[in-house]
């Protein structure tokens, strides 16, 4: 093939991060990431990410880990690799907004500790909570890719997404990521959404989709054929289901074309050799759910995230109201519609989810609402492409006035009070940021650690007792 046509397609590996979130609720400890760094650093991926999303509040909660610690430890492997995360725009990794100098101060620390390409999404798709952390990672050299989120519905049109993409671009971001969580973009859509964005920017553009519908190799590959820059893959043992397309596969679909990334076969394969027994011990324990590993269509029918169905699966087994499942489903895209029509992904979806059911079970729409409908309907969590349904907004909130500015404008400086707050545990400055985004589970955390450096340090002065008597 001739030289000049070449347009080698850049892979960001998601084993570390997505996958296993998708997978195996984000339970892959560091120790287990660790021996395979040196060879998946001699891959030549365009980036490895492997922090970020629900790794966090996971290694603190369940894993008993430092997040700041793997982080320091992958980094200190990956000597060629640049290293990627996922973070919330103004939810950080948390749930709730937070004030400009947490959102500033984390990403200050993400970068100093070792991520190169901080990926930034706002699940409303509302730029004004992404400016802060964007601003943040260009102040600190970083590379800011703002992802947007992908969704389907009235109001996402091309043009809504040209738009969009300017947007993004003059804010300062140094790529753009379209982040369909739900596995809704399909092959011939996904040509029309990068030839329209390829035109509106020069940026980046990178692809990043879930196999829960079935489409998303077929979508990868239409979506490079029309000039994407990034795809997001995963190695095989930890691709597809709820995951991304099996990283192999992408490499060997474009083998010998102008896309051919010229990454080593051999190599992918040894790598996948050493997570397959952490797959097989996964199946085993039931921490892999095979049901998370088919093609659910109905994805595409309810244009509903895999995860939502199986939460209201379970929150009507919760219920005793099972058989009201269809019922539900038909009910999500209406309250989603009241709702001002939101992408649905974390935290939106499981709002509009439990409102769904609570619509269904009650019998009478809204006659319960959540503490989280009610602040979605205030404006907490920022502005909605289209308007709420003002009768609805009324029954939730009364006479409460919403919030219409940019909401972390409201939000006092807290730095400050967090690091009063828990300074009787504070052994590094970002155990600060721990604790800002999970207070509960980080103290938690911070005495395990301490009960364990105290096992040690005994364990430390029995040895030397032994060794020299008194």
């Amino acid at each position: 093939m001739a030289e000049q046509g070449k347009k080698p397609i850049k892979i960001t590996e998601t084993v570390l991060r997505d996958a296993h979130q998708s997978l195996i609720a984000t339970r892959m400890t560091t120790e287990q990431m660790l021996p395979i760094v040196d060879k998946m650093d001699k891959v030549g991926y365009h980036a490895v990410e492997c922090w970020g999303g629900a790794t966090f509040d996971a290694s603190l909660r369940f894993l008993k880990e430092d997040p700041w610690e793997r982080l320091r430890k992958l980094r200190a492997g990956f000597k060629n690799t640049k290293l990627q995360m996922l973070f919330r725009g103004q939810n950080i990794l948390g749930y709730n907004h937070y004030a400009d100098d947490v959102v500033e101060y984390f990403v200050q620390k993400s970068l100093a500790n070792g991520i190169d390409i901080i990926r930034i999404f706002d699940c409303l798709n509302d730029v004004r909570n992404l400016e802060t952390a964007v601003n943040a990672a260009n102040k600190e050299n970083g590379h800011a890719q703002v992802a947007l989120s992908y969704t389907l519905g009235d109001a996402y049109t091309m043009n809504y997404w040209r738009d969009m993409a300017k947007k993004i671009e003059s804010m300062g971001a140094k790529s753009l990521c379209i982040k369909d969580m739900a596995g809704l973009l399909t092959p011939y859509k996904a040509t029309e959404l990068v030839t329209t964005l390829k035109k509106a920017v020069k940026i980046p553009i990178d692809l990043h989709t879930h196999y829960t519908s079935g489409v998303a190799s077929m979508t990868y590959m239409k979506a490079v054929e029309a000039g994407c820059d990034i795809i997001d893959t995963a190695m095989s043992p930890f691709a597809m289901g709820t995951s991304q397309p099996a990283t192999e596969v992408l490499v060997e679909t474009f083998r010998g074309t102008k896309y051919d990334c010229g990454y080593d076969q051999k190599l992918l394969a040894e790598i996948a050799e050493y997570f397959r027994p952490i797959r097989e011990d996964c199946l085993k324990s039931g921490l892999m759910n095979t049901k998370v590993l088919g093609v659910n269509i109905k994805t595409l029918m309810y244009q509903v995230p895999g995860g939502m169905l199986s939460n209201l699966v379970s929150q009507l087994n919760d219920m005793h109201a099972e058989d009201k499942f269809e019922q539900v489903l038909e009910e999500v895209p209406r309250v989603r519609k009241d709702f001002g029509e939101p992408p649905l992904v974390t935290p939106s979806s499981q709002i509009v989810g439990t409102q769904a059911v609570l619509n269904v079970v009650t019998g009478e729409r809204y006659k319960m609402v959540t503490k989280e409908s009610k602040k979605l309907l205030s404006g907490e969590f920022g502005q909605t492409v289209k308007p709420f349904n003002k009768e609805v907004q009324k029954k939730c909130i009364g006479d409460a006035k919403p919030i219409t500015c940019r909401p972390a404008d409201l939000i006092e400086p807290q730095l400050a009070k967090i690091e009063e707050e828990m300074k009787q545990w504070k052994q590094q400055d970002e155990d600060v940021l721990s604790y800002a985004l999970f207070p509960q589970v980080a103290t938690e955390f911070f005495k395990y650690r301490q009960a364990q450096q105290t096992k040690v340090d005994q364990s430390i002065a029995d040895t030397e007792n032994k060794a020299y008597p008194v």
